[in-house]
């Protein structure tokens, strides 16, 4: 096992009615494609029944670049892992030490579990999932407390939502919900052009974020050139926008891409 393995006593007893150990984890990774990204670093927190736990937290050298996007937001880069061992030199360590322990995570049923299987199968070790029990915390805070505009309102404005999904009472109760966001947050700006930049999940070029700005170039968001330059796959590959304008993607991505093509000549 790695010196990065260490074992904590509790002095409470665990909340938790446990019939086996469960193993909390998270994973730091180079993006969030789980057959082509790889682990950055990964932290398991193990607790037992009667309350103890153990934790490992390992960096690993992914074998592949760092995106700018990845280190932004968990601060890694090339020079930090280049000497950390590869997946594979501790794949069996972690894997010994999840044993028959259920999982547990933050989004885990939808990106960390997938990604740790992956890992895992790459170093012909199945985790066997189907054999544990796996909860997600994301999942079980967004079913206790929704986010949809309902509950917006009923935090935000402390009122219940007539009508709801009445078209005009919901863009009357969303325009309230704002203005409550705005009184109760210093932080926020009034100011629209602000409230677009906090609002933004990525720089897309089309509706159905076909199209993404990255890097100060136009990517495809989808397919076999994922993440490439748009002209760069045009001037390579010129056939491959005759498939996507005779295929059916969105019209707005159809435009959108058309207009790039033009714009070459």
């Amino acid at each position: 096992m790695t010196d990065l393995f260490a074992q904590q006593k509790t002095e409470t007893k665990s909340i938790l009615n446990l019939e086996k150990p469960i193993v909390f984890f998270d994973l730091e990774t180079t993006g969030i494609d789980t057959n082509n990204d790889r682990i950055v670093e990964i932290a398991l927190l193990k607790v037992i029944a009667d309350g103890s736990t153990q934790e490992y937290l390992q960096v690993v050298n992914p074998m592949k670049p760092i995106p700018k996007e990845a280190s932004d937001v968990h601060g890694f880069t090339d020079e930090m892992v280049k000497d950390k061992p590869p997946f594979a030199a501790i794949a069996k360590d972690v894997f010994e030490f999840i044993g028959d322990a259920d999982l547990a995570g933050f989004n885990s049923n939808r990106f960390d579990i997938p990604m740790l299987v992956e890992e895992l199968l790459r170093c012909d070790i199945n985790l066997e999932i189907e054999k544990r029990k796996s909860v997600d915390v994301q999942r079980i805070f967004h079913k206790m407390e929704p986010r949809n505009l309902e509950a917006a309102v009923k935090f935000y404005c402390e009122q219940d939502l007539k009508d709801a999904h009445s078209a005009m009472a919901d863009v009357k109760a969303t325009y309230n919900v704002l203005l409550a966001q705005l009184k109760r947050y210093d932080t926020l700006k009034n100011d629209v052009a602000y409230l677009e930049k906090i609002s933004e999940d990525g720089k897309f070029i089309d509706v159905a974020r076909r199209l993404v700005f990255k890097n100060g170039k136009v990517c495809f968001n989808f397919g076999k050139y994922k993440d490439q330059a748009v002209v760069e796959v045009l001037r390579r590959e010129p056939q491959y926008y005759d498939w996507v304008m005779k295929s059916d993607f969105p019209l707005h991505t159809k435009m959108k891409l058309k207009e790039i093509k033009q714009s070459m000549k």
